[in-house]
């Protein structure tokens, strides 16, 4: 079967979770004009888990004709504050059932390890990530959901970037949870980008345990190189230098991603996380990938 894709507003994340000037109705409204399956939310779109809304969500989502395979969350499992690390556990847990909810059996909750808090060491934070991802299992477990650990790079309402941002810190922390039906990797290559690292390196480091991913391009302003993006830390920033554009024509190897995911019989969802520059760009993306898809997954 070849996969499917869906779409991820990027574009309008500040308007729907943050400014509250357009609303996830609107966004479902205008996704109809995309060649998707799914529409991927994110918990800052809700304005209640009120079970009522939730259900005016969903039935939104598939009367437009989508379904909704993937909910990004953002959950701070590094915070020094054991309370606050509370909180981020009972609200990942509030999100696998919303998950369940508007996407049903199989459908994934992203999960992240918390932000790079200056005063908590790699080990320390370590632990943490793995008691939050362990505590919410669960419950994943109980609603059929499946958590997908996503090389992260920043969430947008964060102050710091993600704590596994590198890939032997990730790699450590997904090699730390031994559950393979309920928990997997939500890939992102751009992120790895970002993070300095080989994404389709990480992606075969990974490969057996991808449960969906994001697809994603960054491109070099001109004249730039990777080199003037590198931080002190040997990481990549958000350097205006680094340009989202249309899916294939930025510094990813797609074929190589493709390859790699085909060999290893992926059968997850891809999601288009994009549409900086218009929503011209994300169909462009989309159908970059319907051909990406058919090329390296054709139907039996």
């Amino acid at each position: 079967m070849p996969l499917k894709l869906s779409a991820f507003p990027k574009c309008y994340l500040d308007k729907i979770a943050g400014e509250r000037s357009m609303t996830v109705f609107e966004w479902i409204e205008m996704a109809k004009g995309l060649d998707c399956d799914g529409l991927e939310m994110y918990d800052g779109f809700f304005e209640t888990l009120d079970p009522g809304y939730l259900d005016k969500v969903g039935d939104a989502i598939r009367s437009a004709g989508f379904a909704m395979p993937m909910l990004c969350c953002s959950p701070d499992f590094t915070h020094p504050d054991a309370s606050a690390r509370a909180r981020a556990v009972d609200r990942e847990i509030d999100m696998v059932r919303v998950t369940r909810r508007l996407g049903g059996p199989g459908a994934v909750c992203r999960v992240l390890s918390g932000q790079r808090h200056p005063q908590v060491s790699r080990e320390q934070g370590l632990v943490w990530a793995v008691e939050g991802i362990e505590r919410v299992l669960p419950v994943a477990r109980e609603c059929g959901v499946v958590l997908g650990l996503e090389n992260h790079y920043k969430d947008g309402f964060w102050q710091y970037p993600e704590f596994a941002q590198k890939k032997d810190v990730f790699l450590d922390l997904v090699n730390a949870i031994s559950d393979r039906t309920h928990f997997g990797v939500q890939y992102d290559p751009s992120n790895a980008l970002v993070a300095g690292d080989d994404p389709v390196d990480l992606l075969k480091c990974v490969a057996d345990r991808v449960v969906s991913m994001h697809a994603s391009d960054r491109y070099l302003a001109p004249g730039a190189t990777l080199d003037d993006l590198r931080q002190t830390d040997g990481t990549l920033g958000y350097s205006p230098n680094l340009k989202h554009g249309v899916t294939g024509r930025g510094l990813n190897d797609y074929d190589a991603i493709f390859s790699t995911l085909a060999a290893h019989n992926y059968r997850g969802w891809v999601s288009i996380e994009d549409g900086m520059n218009g929503m011209e760009e994300m169909a462009e993306s989309l159908a970059f990938l319907r051909r990406m898809v058919a090329k390296y997954f054709p139907e039996a």
